[in-house]
């Protein structure tokens, strides 16, 4: 019989030790809001503030409830989000190694009956490809060391027509800035088409960050001294070197990979790596990279680390799905920002929980409780997120009494014969 109890309890101590390591440097009471937010998150499987408060089994209405969740989460600011962001990535940083591979991606947040919110405008919805009242989203993720979980390592949600606004260009470059204090340069940073960019070509080889990015077949390369479209390139090679992908809907491509040496008109002294992979689609995938080793399996190594981009769309469909995130109500854009942030680190501590916790009694009972009706998937994040919603939906009680209170401070006596005693 399952002690709900018990597992309740665990839950939360789990909750509320992963909020004490990433709110270092921050204060008590916004430590106690990152908690309850978390939990709220999590044991409600939503966004909204009302949803999160009900959650939280409060002794005051729901009412004052809410106001005070709203009240918090327009007042955190920037400073503040910076400290949390460098307390999170210093939390999940043991689930990282040096070959971990980290995610470049731009998404999106659509509130398309919401056009009155703060500096709201038209953005390209990813799942329909039309333009939607929305915010653009810059989402960077790190693949986990064991079972290449995407957890997220950078989350910056942004309008184009704020106010300091001035390309989506820079946003990435931030972006690019930040994970360079946090991370290895020898880490590989992987890009889709979209950032087949002279200016991300020439910050990455002069940072000499490692890289892959897929170009589009409009671009013109440098191979053998001739300038020349990268398509009518790519079309001469059949492939050297076979690979075999499976599909989610179990189709089995037969890919021929071939490596071709290669410069860009805009660093012709630079030699980079043209990867061709003919058999992924009707035109052959093509991307150009700076990793250079003397070993044969070269090839079909940075086509499989490229593949694993795609965590980063499961990532995506994860936190919009599972966390209903387009359905927020806060109008404040400081709100959306922080809501965006909060969670992203939700979906970071379940993955956190994926792959920390193979061997703990506690992931197992929470896979257990997820119910599947087929054994659980490889990406196992809606498995565990649906088990600990299942468990926390049988607490009696929200976080808040679990939440350690600081301990009184000792103060000498004025008996010396009495020694210590407690203020307060």
């Amino acid at each position: 019989m399952t002690d709900y109890n018990i597992l309740g309890c665990n839950l939360k101590r789990k909750i509320i030790r992963f909020s004490e390591k990433i709110s270092d440097g921050l204060t008590r009471p916004e430590f106690k809001f990152i908690s309850q937010m978390m939990y709220g998150i999590l044991a409600a499987g939503s966004s909204l503030l009302s949803e999160i408060g009900r959650k939280l089994e409060e002794e005051t209405s729901i009412k004052k409830t809410i106001d005070r969740l709203s009240r918090n989460l327009k007042a955190f600011n920037e400073e503040d989000r910076e400290i949390l962001c460098k307390g999170y990535i210093r939390a999940v940083k043991t689930c990282f190694s040096e070959d971990t591979v980290l995610l470049i991606d731009n998404g999106d947040l659509t509130k398309p009956c919401s056009p009155k919110f703060e500096a709201i405008t038209k953005v390209r919805d990813g799942s329909t490809g039309e333009l939607a009242y929305g915010y653009n989203i810059l989402e960077i993720t790190a693949l986990s060391a064991e079972k290449k979980m995407p957890i997220s390592v950078y989350s910056k949600l942004y309008s184009s027509i704020e106010e300091g606004f001035i390309s989506e260009n820079i946003e990435v470059l931030a972006g690019l800035d930040f994970i360079n204090k946090h991370f290895d340069k020898n880490m590989i940073r992987a890009f889709d088409r979209g950032y087949d960019n002279r200016l991300f070509f020439e910050r990455l080889i002069d940072q000499k960050e490692a890289f892959i990015i897929r170009t589009r077949k409009n671009r013109d390369v440098i191979y053998k001294g001739k300038r020349l479209n990268i398509l009518e390139l790519a079309k001469r090679f059949k492939g050297k070197y076979n690979l075999t992908f499976q599909k989610k809907n179990g189709f089995k491509a037969n890919c021929r990979i071939s490596m071709v040496q290669i410069q860009l008109p805009c660093r012709p002294d630079v030699n980079l790596r043209l990867i061709i992979c003919n058999g992924f689609g009707i035109e052959p995938l093509m991307l150009i990279t700076n990793l250079d080793n003397d070993d044969n399996r070269l090839p079909v190594t940075i086509t499989k680390v490229y593949l694993l981009r795609w965590r980063i769309e499961e990532f995506y469909r994860f936190k919009k799905q599972k966390f209903n995130f387009e359905d927020l109500r806060v109008r404040s854009l400081n709100a959306i920002r922080n809501m965006n942030m909060l969670t992203s680190i939700v979906v970071g501590f379940t993955a956190y929980m994926s792959e920390k916790g193979d061997h703990t009694r506690l992931v197992f009972d929470i896979l257990t409780l997820s119910k599947r009706i087929f054994e659980i998937a490889k990406f196992n994040l809606y498995a565990i997120a649906d088990g600990i919603a299942h468990i926390l939906s049988k607490a009696k009680y929200g976080i808040a009494h679990m939440i350690r209170k600081k301990p009184k401070l000792l103060q000498l006596s004025l008996f010396p014969e009495v020694g210590f005693c407690w203020v307060g």
